[in-house]
């Protein structure tokens, strides 16, 4: 047995108790009667034409939105901030005895930014110049040894000249008392007496001739030595040099003006060659712009640039394209993609494009190295009636 819920029934009451339309009337009625119809047909008639006019403006902007931009202006949103950011790295070890600078500080080309303990780096220089003087020393001497040698040869040379002309009075003396001898009018005594002396004499002036090739090739010695000198002396001043460079090294300057991020050092620290100190970012910025490779058709070097930042909307910037980097983003990855392995789907490449800021200045002293970008790129002057549509799509060049 089923039990009926009584809401149920009344509703069904309801609904089967409903009016019937009345019978069309064939008779002529009151204009009372007529109006409400015909009022409410004029209504619905109304809204009709209204809805479709409506979808019809919203399909036109569509179209409008999507056909219109890209003949004047290429935009995309990956783009970002960039700066040549360079570390700043001691290249002496010592331990840090002065910052002049601090967190996010400013700082002027050629400032000084930190100093590193100098005191090692002195005594290095001073030990350089001693060493240098004793080089230098050393070839003096060794000139003045040369300059002295001079003479030695030259002493051994006239010994040779004195020994040749005893020699030769000698050889007379033997042949005028060999002479003698043969014809019975001298002595064998003062004969053998002129051989030997003759002996002597020769014998004398041999020694006297090695002495000589002896002191020549002192000479060429000598000669030798100074350009050992020399040498040293060369070695000397680069070490020198070297030991200098070294102590200019333990105060370190700015290459540029810029500003400090990521600072790790302190004064006391103790640092190496090598080791990041902090991070100098340049004032000069520009945009890096990853634009799609079929965007790039119209694009050209010196196209001006409308560069909105997503942390100042209100404050765009002015640039202009400075060059297209020869490769897409792929390309120079760590794992580029083998396309020529497995299966294939095609996927439109990015392009890196670097945008040149050109100002205000003001609105350039408040973008840092990764922020975010959308830059506009204007490829062709739109119309002066057309401007005022790009700029309700959001596209406009200006």
């Amino acid at each position: 047995m089923i039990l009926a819920n009584p809401t149920v029934i009344g509703a069904a009451r309801s609904v089967l108790e409903f009016p019937m339309p009345a019978e069309p009337s064939t008779g002529t009625g009151s204009s009372a009667d007529k109006t409400p119809p015909a009022a409410g047909n004029k209504s619905r008639q109304g809204r009709f034409p209204l809805w479709v006019a409506g979808v019809a403006a919203g399909l036109v902007l569509a179209a409008a939105y999507v056909t219109i931009p890209p003949l004047y202006v290429e935009r995309t949103n990956d783009a970002y901030v960039q700066a040549d950011t360079v570390s700043v790295v001691p290249k002496v070890a010592g331990y840090v005895t002065a910052l002049h600078v601090s967190d996010n500080s400013h700082f002027k080309a050629n400032e000084l930014l930190v100093e590193i303990d100098p005191r090692d780096f002195e005594v290095a220089v001073k030990s350089a110049e001693a060493n240098l003087l004793s080089a230098q020393a050393a070839k003096v001497n060794v000139l003045q040894q040369l300059a002295q040698q001079v003479h030695v040869v030259a002493a051994a040379q006239a010994t040779i000249d004195s020994d040749r002309a005893m020699l030769q009075f000698s050889q007379q003396q033997l042949d005028r008392y060999t002479d003698l001898a043969n014809r019975q009018a001298g002595t064998v005594q003062n004969q053998q007496q002129a051989v030997s002396d003759f002996g002597q004499k020769k014998a004398t002036l041999e020694h006297d001739l090695a002495a000589l090739a002896a002191a020549q090739a002192q000479t060429d010695v000598l000669k030798s030595q100074v350009q050992q000198a020399d040498a040293s002396i060369a070695l000397q001043e680069a070490a020198l040099a070297q030991a200098k460079l070294n102590l200019s090294y333990t105060r370190i300057y700015a290459g540029s003006d810029g500003s400090v991020a990521n600072r790790t050092v302190q004064v006391g620290n103790f640092v190496q060659p090598g080791q990041t100190l902090f991070a100098a970012v340049p004032t000069q910025a520009y945009v890096t712009a990853n634009f799609k490779e079929t965007q790039l058709e119209h694009m050209r070097v010196g196209q001006r640039v409308r560069i909105r930042i997503d942390a100042f909307p209100n404050h765009p910037i002015d640039g202009h394209i400075d060059s297209f980097q020869r490769g897409t983003g792929s390309n120079f990855a760590l794992l580029p993609p083998e396309n020529a392995t497995g299966n294939f789907v095609k996927v439109v490449q990015r392009i890196p494009v670097k945008i040149a800021l050109d100002g205000p200045a003001d609105a350039l002293r408040s973008i840092s190295p990764g922020m975010s970008v959308e830059p506009t790129v204007t490829i062709a002057t739109p119309p002066a009636w057309l401007r005022p549509v790009l700029f309700l799509l959001d596209a406009s060049p200006e």
